[in-house]
């Protein structure tokens, strides 16, 4: 039967087994039977799975309640809205299976798909897409949402006027026909996700490059300071005129206030630097929520929605709890989160009556927030009306895209996001002015433009200092995850070696050889290494200079817990803050690191993580044009094992589509080695009773595998 609502339109269809055996089937009975017959396989004649991992089936239950978004995704203006309204039922709902069917698809095209990876890189998509090389409904341009329970009785709600309310509706319908009341476990209210933050995996592999998707920037010029939202690793870069990496606020995906090194932000976007209250205003996109910086303090905290502060607690318990990010800081009670509030923003205008315009991607939905409060004053609806509001600020952030060069903006411009008849306002929050230079990010190429005022020659940042960052994130095991033999799949070391050895303090020294064709863009800094050791060893005290200095967040979490058990609390030392770090000797076109460990009789295992920072070597001697070897070279060193993510030609592809100088592009390529020691019992004295203290030396030989 049709359901007409004002604007909006939805439509129930039987499914094959309530049609007689002369009826055709609907097209929306195809589009079930087809997703059902493609869960076992990720590549057939007429599908392909985009961004799903083989022998990964977990996300797939047939008995679950599925929401469908179906259609054309390149080339929709309104997709942008769609996902949008998609993911935030997502976050409502967290327990529905949602994935997309890409209708009348090239399966085969390598270009088809590096689009489709740029639209989830840029919409932060999360969920299982499946291409598909037939067109069930027959939509050009077109999207619809097909909701189902069971792969029964679907409902298909048309793109036009998509109403979160309608589909919300149908959602708990479902529940209670199947249970007979609404389950808990589906429906729940906007609270801070305990769970691990689940990420794109098809462009896992570009997660190797320094920036990934850097999307909005701003300055504090009296300062030297920069600030690039380097959005999908879930930070903010603090970097000087010169590239240098002066701080980075935030760790790994999540919702948490405190220190910047242990922070969590997700997907943050646009920035706003308040020079006299010397903080940086954060639009958290994920997370719909506002952050502010303390500059001088290094703290983050929320300023949107309001957090509820709860009393200190000391125990050992909680201590690790917050420490894995399983506290809960945000009031879950709060009305000022509002469901019409559920927008995604991205962008952050200031104006003159100290409030903030907050703009989503899709240009649909502008908050005024009072600055001081955090306060959401009003919500406005619609493209036009967000013109009339604070068209002149969108209008002089414009101004300045169209003075970068006409053959860049138009890689830049997305239809998707940008409003029709404003093309360049999805990238208004990507620009700003620092001294005589415009600043722009390049969300193709992955990098930071600036562009002479005067000369109107453009040149790239070249970054360096990056023991700043620390050990990344993404690379790194969950400590839940406990494999004594067989690592997972995803977390493969690059090299694994036993060793027998008597007990006492072992002095290891790895010795890395970088790939022929690539070279070190700086020397390893020791925040860039994490060392652990577990079992029957214990890390021994580095003989690293400027020990003072910070080490990535990642080290200081084991090290903590490390020394937990053996040592009591004492007070806190203030320690006079540092912008260098300690380099790690290379010679020989090797990476040499050092560890030390104290053994006792039994078996342990020492990790070691590094992350080495490198880019394309120049050949002087090379005439001719090498781009597309230089992509394949870099394709290649981002997923060697061949694994999940993205596919080769596609990641070339979207390497090309840049047009930019690869030897340029900066990439980091995570180190993991493993070293298994097995120790047998003190060697003892001549009287058989005092045992002797040894001292001994490996040495763990590496090549980066590409």
């Amino acid at each position: 039967m049709g359901i007409i609502d004002k604007a909006f339109h939805s439509q129930r269809y039987p499914t094959m087994s309530q049609v007689s055996n002369e009826s055709t089937p609907s097209p929306v009975d195809d589009i079930l039977f087809f997703i059902q017959s493609t869960f076992d396989k990720i590549q057939g004649p007429d599908h392909c799975w985009l961004n799903k991992v083989e022998g990964d089936n977990g996300y797939f239950k047939k008995d679950g309640t599925f929401l469908v978004l179906a259609g054309q995704f390149l080339g929709n203006s309104a997709i942008a809205g769609i996902l949008e309204k998609i993911k935030s039922l997502h976050q409502k709902y967290p327990q529905l299976c949602i994935m997309g069917l890409h209708c009348g698809a090239s399966i085969g095209s390598a270009a088809d798909q590096a689009n489709l990876v740029e639209l989830i890189m840029k919409e932060y998509i999360t969920f299982p897409i499946l291409l598909s090389s037939k067109n069930f409904l027959e939509m050009e341009n077109k999207a619809c949402c097909i909701l189902f329970r069971d792969f029964m009785n679907p409902v298909i709600y048309h793109e036009k006027d998509l109403d979160l309310g309608m589909v919300s509706k149908g959602i708990e319908e479902l529940q209670v026909q199947q249970n007979g009341n609404l389950s808990r476990n589906l429906k729940r209210t906007w609270v801070k996700q305990a769970e691990v933050i689940k990420e794109p995996e098809l462009s896992s592999s570009l997660q190797n490059l320094l920036l990934y998707f850097p999307g909005c920037i701003s300055a504090d010029e009296s300062g030297d300071r920069l600030f690039v939202s380097d959005s999908n690793h879930h930070r903010i870069i603090i970097f000087d005129r010169n590239g240098k990496i002066m701080d980075c606020i935030g760790s790994c995906p999540g919702f948490e206030d405190g220190e910047f090194e242990s922070a969590k932000l997700l997907r943050p976007a646009a920035s706003f630097y308040h020079d006299a209250e010397d903080c940086l205003y954060i639009v958290d996109s994920e997370n719909q929520a506002i952050r502010r910086a303390d500059m001088e303090r290094r703290v983050l905290e929320t300023l949107y929605p309001t957090c509820s502060v709860s009393k200190k607690d000391s125990s050992i318990w909680t201590w690790i709890m917050n420490k894995m990010g399983f506290s809960s800081n945000i009031d879950s009670n709060s009305k000022e989160f509002d469901s019409q509030l559920r927008v995604f923003p991205w962008h952050l205008l200031k104006s003159a009556d100290d409030s903030f315009f907050i703009i989503n991607r899709s240009f649909e939905t502008l908050w005024i927030m009072d600055m001081a409060s955090g306060e959401i004053k009003e919500s406005i609806k619609g493209f036009s009306k967000i013109l009339e509001t604070c068209g002149q600020l969108i209008m002089e952030k414009v101004s300045l895209l169209k003075q970068m060069p006409s053959d860049w903006l138009k890689l830049q411009i997305d239809a998707n996001f940008s409003p029709e008849g404003l093309p360049f306002a999805s990238l208004l929050s990507s620009i700003t002015t620092f001294e005589n230079y415009i600043v722009v990010c390049d969300t193709v190429a992955q990098r930071v433009l600036k562009l002479n005022s005067d000369s109107r020659v453009h040149s790239i940042f070249q970054f360096s200092n990056f023991g700043i960052l620390g050990f990344p994130y993404w690379p790194s095991f969950r400590l839940e995850n406990v494999y004594p033999e067989v690592s997972p799949r995803r977390g493969c070391p690059d090299h694994v070696q036993r060793f027998s050895m008597l007990p006492g303090r072992i002095n290891i020294q790895l010795n890395v050889e970088i790939p022929v064709d690539f070279e070190l863009v700086e020397p390893l800094q020791e925040g860039c290494i994490w060392r652990q050791a577990r079992g029957a060893a214990i890390l021994g005290i580095q003989d690293v200079a400027g020990s003072s200095e910070k080490v990535g967040v990642a080290q200081q979490w084991y090290d903590d817990l490390d020394n937990l058990a053996f040592s009591s609390p004492e007070p806190e030392m203030i320690v006079e803050s540092s912008n260098t770090t300690s380099e790690i000797k290379s010679e020989d076109c090797r990476v040499h690191i050092d560890c030390s460990v104290n053994t006792s009789p039994g078996t342990s295992e020492v990790i070691i993580y590094a992350a080495l920072y490198l880019k394309l070597r120049r050949n002087p001697d090379l005439q001719e044009d090498s781009q597309k070897k230089d992509a394949a070279r870099i394709a290649d060193i981002l997923n060697p094992e061949k694994r999940g993510g993205i596919g080769r030609d596609s990641c070339i592809q979207l390497l090309l589509k840049s047009n930019a100088d690869l030897k340029d592009l900066i990439l980091m390529k995570p180190l993991h080695v493993r070293i298994k020691l097995d120790c047998l019992d003190h060697p003892k004295s001549d009287n058989g009773k005092d045992i002797i203290l040894t001292n001994s030396s490996i040495e763990v030989n590496v090549t980066l595998e590409t």
